[in-house]
């Protein structure tokens, strides 16, 4: 059946404009909820401080993606290199990237006696769990205050980073301790997440006293460190850790630590305490924060900071309760993982996270007695 020409432009023109209608009033509907699901996606963050919480600091601009520097791919030597040195060197320059989580500016309201810096890996969820759990717990300590900041980067795969940053998101909305930047988690990147943290720090968390700089796998008696710190000014230097002086590059490729002359031609680093974990001041924190945009970037993230203290003319020192290297019993018959010989230290690395949390379990017992005859495990 043919409709009439007349009728069938009339009928359209009504269908036409029954379609707009419809339109105008789902997006009329719907675009609010849309607004906050893209917040939600995006982690935007909550607006509930509490009353006189310092603002929320504004956001930076996206930086601009970190071309290669190509130049050095004509050196002979750059194709011998494995592939992880041979990107360290093309992106040893790259110091800018984007935040993808940030803490709220509460975090760092003052008073903050210790701020507890922790590099993580992006998947290591069990180990920041423990952390929050135990001694990175955000309390008072001899009234002093603690706050938790976890440093992380992202999954190298991109099936797995898009798991993990969900996760990280999740973490951030819920804790509100994590510092997350767009650029891949490596054990080469580890001197990037420094300098990172310390740009970050000098803008967002200037003021707090002392920093714990360690990582997600160690076992930090806080309230020891902070029994520690009391007496100190923190506008006087410290830095102290598990002092190694006297080292220099390792050559050997098979090596994790592996430092080709094309990285660095120096053959003795200075004095560093272990990256495992150290302890330094504020006054200390801003000597880094000069020294690092002088300096190029070292794959070994702890004897980096040490070259930053060179050039500050600092050095670190020794502290016989940090042992970065873990802890031996003094006898083969007796178990290291005993309370009695951790009750006075600072902190210790090498802590699978159940361990983690039997010794903060054991130290907390208030009828802990150590003696000769004592082995609680």
């Amino acid at each position: 059946m043919r409709w009439p020409r007349s009728l069938r432009y009339d009928l359209s023109l009504v269908l036409a404009l029954g379609a707009v209608i419809t339109l105008v009033l789902l997006s009329l509907h719907a675009g609010p909820m849309a607004s906050l699901e893209t917040e939600r996606r995006q982690g935007a963050p909550e607006t509930s401080e509490a009353p006189g919480a310092p603002a929320e600091p504004p956001a930076r601009p996206a930086p601009a993606p970190c071309l290669p520097n190509t130049s050095l791919a004509a050196h002979p030597d750059f194709a011998t290199q494995p592939a992880h040195v041979r990107d360290f060197l093309l992106y040893r320059h790259c110091r800018d990237f984007p935040t993808l989580q940030e803490p709220p500016a509460a975090k760092c309201a003052p008073p903050v006696f210790l701020l507890l810096a922790i590099k993580s890996s992006p998947a290591n969820y069990e180990r920041r769990d423990i952390v929050r759990r135990t001694w990175g717990q955000e309390r008072q300590v001899q009234g002093a205050t603690l706050r938790r900041l976890f440093l992380v980067g992202t999954a190298a795969d991109p099936h797995e980073a898009t798991k993990v940053n969900r996760l990280l998101a999740l973490e951030a909305r819920e804790h509100r301790d994590i510092l997350q930047w767009d650029f891949h988690d490596s054990f080469f990147n580890l001197t990037l997440k420094q300098v990172l943290f310390l740009e970050w720090q000098k803008t967002r968390c200037p003021n707090a006293s002392f920093l714990l700089n360690g990582d997600d796998d160690v076992f930090a008696h806080t309230d020891n460190m902070v029994t520690f710190l009391r007496g100190l000014d923190p506008e006087r230097h410290l830095f102290v850790g598990h002092l190694i002086q006297g080292v220099g590059p390792i050559r050997v490729p098979w090596s994790k630590y592996f430092v080709p002359r094309l990285v660095t031609p120096d053959e003795h680093y200075p004095p560093y305490c272990g990256g495992g974990g150290f302890l330094l001041s504020r006054f200390t924190a801003r000597a880094l924060q000069r020294a690092a945009p002088a300096l190029d970037l070292l794959p070994i993230d702890d004897v980096f900071l040490g070259q930053c203290l060179r050039h500050q003319g600092l050095r670190p020192a020794s502290h016989s309760g940090v042992r970065t290297a873990g802890l031996r019993a003094p006898s083969a018959r007796l178990s290291s993982f005993d309370p009695c010989y951790y009750r006075e230290l600072l902190l210790v690395h090498r802590f699978l996270p159940y361990e983690t949390l039997l010794m903060w379990n054991a130290l907390g017992q208030p009828d802990l007695a150590c003696g000769r005859r004592t082995q609680v495990y």
